[in-house]
Formats: structure tokens, sequence, C-alpha cells
């Protein structure tokens, strides 16, 4: 059943999570335009509520995990429960082990906490391969998707720990332009259909939403991924500094989610490893004030996942990220191409003119 109501951005300050108060003086300099902000904000915290789902949450003592008809969870694998967290894969090769929800969730708005920490013996880019939230139709299947199998249908948060691509380009003797470089490890989302593969050569690029880099491997404090569905806008932040405050890593509108798909967490290793644990997934259920068009829109039952405008989005993502060098080449090569044009102009305009005077002589 639903436990007290809380949110994210206004915890007690029992919680780790809390938001910063403003200063007393400051308040009613601001108090106007923050009251209109909130009228005027439909995705406002004053008007949503959260309550924990205990059934679609995993967190300690994990008692009866993995067992038969005494849990709602789910081992598979070299997944194993100790008393500190749920290790789907240990710090040793060709290892895969993952933890499913046994219930379908029928949430229309949701938010998932992760509690994770990755470690191992390995030293930068001498580690692998990551860990994945999953939230999909099918579950309790074995694939080279961080443990899960590859055309899923639903939603993949990857924690990718590995730089494939960028290997895979040194060794050809190439290197990452500017502009697409990033680094790892690397938090990003992906939406499939059933018929959209993972591309793991090249750490998912072309089919990613988003993502950000998270420097997650091998760090004192807890690390945590918070994933949040609503009003079908999917957004994802981290909280790895130990400052109890979260940090954007992306927020994507338009993003279309059947309910009653599983919930579940996996992680693979290969040549290279590390210990990949869960800690805690809990899962609370969103209420927010609709309008009635919304009510409406929502009555649309959605069947395939999607994404509206993906392709938009990415070419937005792609010029977002020219970098400087490559944004002052292509305004100068403009430039010069301008005044060649001008110059050329210019010559025809003289020979023209010329011409014009000797049909007088």
């Amino acid at each position: 059943m639903a436990a007290a109501s809380m949110s994210y951005r206004y915890r007690e300050p029992t919680s780790p999570f809390r938001r910063k108060t403003m200063p007393l003086k400051s308040y009613w300099t601001f108090a106007f335009l923050m009251f209109t902000a909130t009228r005027c904000s439909a995705d406002d915290d004053h008007e949503m509520e959260e309550f924990l789902k205990r059934e679609y949450s995993l967190s300690k003592p994990y008692q009866g995990v993995g067992s038969l008809g005494s849990s709602h969870w789910e081992l598979m694998g070299d997944a194993m429960v100790t008393t500190d967290q749920v290790r789907l894969t240990p710090d040793k090769q060709s290892r895969q082990g993952a933890v499913w929800g046994r219930l379908p969730c029928h949430l229309t708005d949701w938010e998932m906490q992760v509690h994770f920490k990755i470690h191992g013996q390995g030293k930068k880019n001498l580690n692998g391969d990551g860990l994945a939230i999953w939230y999909t139709k099918e579950r309790m299947q074995k694939g080279p998707v961080f443990g899960n199998m590859d055309n899923f249908t639903g939603l993949g948060v990857f924690v990718d720990t590995y730089p494939n691509e960028e290997k895979h380009l040194e060794a050809q003797k190439k290197r990452y332009t500017p502009r697409t470089q990033r680094i790892f490890p690397f938090v990003l989302a992906m939406v499939g259909n059933g018929s959209i593969s993972y591309d793991h050569e090249r750490d998912g690029r072309p089919t990613e939403l988003g993502g950000c880099n998270a420097m997650v491997r091998n760090l004192k404090q807890d690390t945590f991924l918070f994933i949040r569905y609503i009003r079908r806008r999917l957004t994802v932040m981290i909280d790895i500094d130990g400052q109890h405050e979260w940090r954007d890593c992306l927020d994507i509108p338009g993003v279309r989610l059947p309910k009653g798909y599983y919930f579940g967490a996996s992680s693979v290793t290969g040549d290279l490893s590390d210990n990949h644990d869960i800690i805690s997934l809990k899962l609370y259920q969103l209420t927010v004030l609709r309008s009635q068009q919304e009510e409406e829109e929502e009555e649309e039952e959605i069947t395939i996942p999607s994404v509206d405008n993906f392709e938009l989005l990415k070419f937005g993502l792609v010029e977002e990220g020219m970098s400087g060098i490559a944004i002052f080449f292509t305004v100068l090569f403009s430039m010069l191409g301008c005044i060649f044009l001008i110059v050329i102009g210019l010559v025809v305009y003289s020979h023209w003119k010329e011409n014009q005077r000797k049909r007088f002589y």
C-alpha cells in the first residue's frame, strides 16, 4: 500500500535530499513573483504529491528477494543478495546478472530513485561495463545490452562506464573530434519499440535521447539516480557529489510509455569488470493536477513506446554540441565565401559596364 506523501524537493530534514531555504528578507522580495509562477506552472511541486509504492520498490533488508512466492522481486544470472545490497555482478570477468519486478506497473506518472554503487579494482578505462535501469515490456531476458535483451520495448537508462567507441577509434589510430568526445562514465537514456537495436560499439549514440557524464566509480559517498516520468516528460537527474542535491542530466518532452511494463536493473562484465550494486529502488506514484484537455489526452491509450520529434531532437543536440573551433571555422569560411561572391559580382558588373560604354563609340 502507499506510504506517506513526500516530495524530493520538499523533504523533511531527516531525508538526504532537501532544498535550500530562502533567507527571510529575500522571501518577501520575491513572494509575489513566486506566487505568480506557482499559479502559472502546471508542473509546480505544490500541485504534485508523491506516494511510495512498496510493491514496486526494493530496499533493505531485501526480505525474500529471489525466493519463489515470497517477494515482488526476482533474481537472474549471477545476481545475489547480501545484507547491504543486491549485487548484480561481482568484480569478475564475463558475469551477467539482473533483478526484476514481478508486478507490472500501471501508474500514469511515477518517479524512480535508484541508490547504487559501482566499484572495483580496475583503474580508469580498465573497468566495465556498467548497469541499466529498465521499464520494459519484457523481463528476465539475458542479452548484450548491459545484461538485458537487445531490441527491447520500453525505457532503458544506462550508466555506461567503458568508452567502447573511443577504444575502437584508438585501435584504428583515430581520435574523437572535440565536438563528439565525451567523458566516461556516462549516463544516457533510450526508448525502444521492439525493433531498435542498441549500438554497443558506439555506446548507444545513434539512439540516445540525451545524457551527461557522471564520475560514479569508487566513490566514498552514496550515488543516486533519479528517473521521473510525468505528463509524458522524461527527466533524469543524478546526485553523486555527496551534497544531497540533484543535478540535471536530461529532460525530454513527448516521451510516450505504455502502462503495464516491468521495472528492473541489470549489469554485465566482459574482459573488464566491476562490482555493480543496487542498494535500493524506490518507486513513487505521482499525483498531479491536470486540465480537462490533458485528461482527455491521457485517455488515449499508448501501445507502442515512442518519442515525439525524435529526429528533430537529435539534430538539435548535434548542433548544440559544436565546439568553439568548429563554430569559428564555419563562420570564417562562410564570410570568405560571401567575400568571394561579392568580388565575382563586382568583376562581372565592371565587364558589363565596359561593354555598355563600347556600344556608344
